[in-house]
């Protein structure tokens, strides 16, 4: 975890972007946590989503709604959305979600999915806010990788542990509740949006299966194939000495960044 926190790229970052927080829904409890860099002039950005860090949000259509009302705030008409897992999936439902008024000109999805099925836990979904916080976090890191890792990973793993500890229990209640609700893409409401798939070779939760299910709902997407990086490869330093080789998703919160 150290690691990461003491690396030039992340406080260059964390010095630099002020972390802001906003409200769109009538209720204040939801908020908003993002990074929003680079030029403002930018009409059609990049917002990353990341696995864990919203509004407690319990069901999909809420957060596409959600959603929505942050870029209508924001005033962007059009984004690019990189997610990553769950944040992928956030990301297609969004695309759908908006078919008939488009907002997403674009997908990356990394290490995601497209059908909640592949976790075999649509039956308990809908218990998941009965659940102490502790059993909840069992849950998540249940799906990290486990033995011998070599050091980058063993990072990473360290700073999502680090981060999943920040979470109350209605922030991974929902979460968990989102991410295992039955529920899955169609990919005939997204068809004219551009898709990238990024996905690694090494061990993550996602299985050859769910893999291949996203090849197949997007025959046509670019893919991009890392070596390693398990289950969080954008939390990997691939991009030398600048220091500004910023790490996709700083602090697990959604960031705004021009497509350049």
């Amino acid at each position: 975890m150290e690691e990461i926190k003491v690396s030039p790229a992340y406080n260059w970052f964390r010095s630099t972007v002020p972390l802001k927080r906003i409200i769109v829904d009538d209720d204040d409890s939801k908020v908003w946590s993002l990074y929003d860099a680079g030029p403002k002039n930018v009409r059609c950005p990049i917002i990353f989503l990341p696995p864990l860090q919203y509004p407690v949000y319990w069901d999909l259509l809420e957060f596409c709604d959600g959603f929505r009302k942050l870029l209508d705030y924001l005033q962007l008409d059009k984004v690019h959305l990189f997610g990553a897992s769950l944040g992928g999936f956030l990301a297609q439902k969004f695309a759908e979600y908006t078919h008939k008024s488009p907002r997403v000109h674009s997908l990356i999805l990394c290490n995601s999915f497209s059908d909640t099925a592949i976790f075999n836990q649509t039956w308990t979904a809908n218990s998941f806010w009965l659940m102490p916080a502790f059993m909840l976090k069992k849950i998540v890191l249940r799906n990290f990788a486990k033995g011998p890792l070599d050091s980058k990973m063993a990072d990473a793993i360290d700073f999502m542990v680090d981060r999943l500890e920040t979470l109350n229990q209605s922030e991974l209640a929902s979460r968990l509740t989102l991410n295992c609700q039955n529920s899955y893409v169609e990919p005939h409401k997204i068809k004219d949006v551009a898709v990238t798939i990024i996905d690694v070779f090494d061990q993550s939760a996602l299985s050859l299966e769910a893999k291949e299910e996203m090849y197949k709902l997007f025959p046509n997407a670019r893919r991009a194939h890392l070596k390693t990086g398990g289950n969080f490869p954008y939390l990997f330093d691939r991009g030398g000495s600048t220091g500004r080789s910023r790490r996709d998703i700083k602090e697990y919160q959604p960031i705004i960044h021009p497509v350049t």
